[in-house]
């Protein structure tokens, strides 16, 4: 869901190291792939549910670590499908030269304007990070664009909204999340238009970006991913070992393009029609 200082330039790297992160991670998996990766297709509306982990339309993370900022390694082992959820786990579990392992997939297509949505639960640890986001950058030759929810669990009271073009943030935001991310299932939604980007929690509008500049414009992959730090401590709380497995659950994800019906009863994008 974020391999370069571009990324959070002028004191923001204390923050996050995404794009380092997913140049590393992106460059592991076109070694990994053979480089299919560069054919990618542009995807259509859909609805998952997760009652099995389609690979047709996923790939786990597996096998490497997004530089020093993190401290776990992906690993496959830690992406389940459980009880018609796609399960993520972070847990200490030796793997390469990390402590920990943890979880993350994304799309093999990337998407365009419309409607992306969630619905998922957190878990609690200081230091971790359970994110659903979309992002494109360099390593498939494109500029950096992305567009963000993140639980920073330290306080899952919160989510983190935020969307960076050309690698350049633009004005994150914390907003409260009901009852709490860890406490059950919360729909997150965005609307990406050419023309604006909004952000909902549970049906409700909680940020608004119409600034030309600070709009994606680049189709991108959608991400899944819970991973941990041990050196961002002012953005994602000093972490601590949660002495047992954290997880995060996605019980559905959906994607509605732009003027097309929308995919399950209760989307937002059947409010938008």
């Amino acid at each position: 869901m974020n391999a370069n200082v571009t990324h959070h330039a002028a004191g923001r790297i204390g923050r996050r190291s995404w794009g380092l992160r997913l140049s590393v991670a992106l460059a592991g998996l076109l070694a990994a792939s053979g480089g299919a990766l560069a054919q990618d297709a542009m995807g259509k509306s859909f609805v998952e549910t997760f009652d099995t982990l389609s690979g047709s339309r996923w790939f786990v993370s597996d096998g490497w670590d997004n530089g020093k900022h993190q401290n776990c390694t992906w690993s496959k082992q830690q992406v389940q499908v459980a009880d018609g959820n796609l399960v993520l786990s972070f847990e200490k579990k030796q793997l390469k030269n990390r402590d920990y392992s943890c979880g993350e997939v994304q799309t093999k297509e990337r998407f365009s304007y419309g409607t992306y949505e969630a619905r998922m639960k957190s878990g609690t640890g200081s230091g971790l990070n359970a994110a659903f986001f979309t992002y494109i950058g360099p390593v498939h030759k494109q500029p950096h664009d992305e567009i963000d929810f993140e639980v920073l669990t330290k306080d899952p009271s919160k989510v983190q909204v935020n969307a960076y073009v050309g690698g350049k943030s633009n004005d994150e935001k914390l907003v409260d999340v009901p009852g709490g991310a860890d406490q059950g299932f919360n729909d997150y939604a965005f609307v990406w238009e050419k023309e604006r980007l909004r952000w909902y929690v549970n049906g409700q509008l909680v940020h608004e970006v119409t600034e030309p500049s600070q709009l994606p414009s680049h189709p991108q992959k959608i991400f899944f991913s819970l991973w941990g730090t041990d050196t961002l401590r002012e953005w994602m709380g000093a972490f601590s070992d949660p002495g047992k497995p954290v997880t995060m659950a996605v019980d559905r994800v959906a994607f509605t393009a732009l003027g097309e019906p929308c995919q399950f009863e209760g989307s937002v994008a059947c409010t938008l029609q």
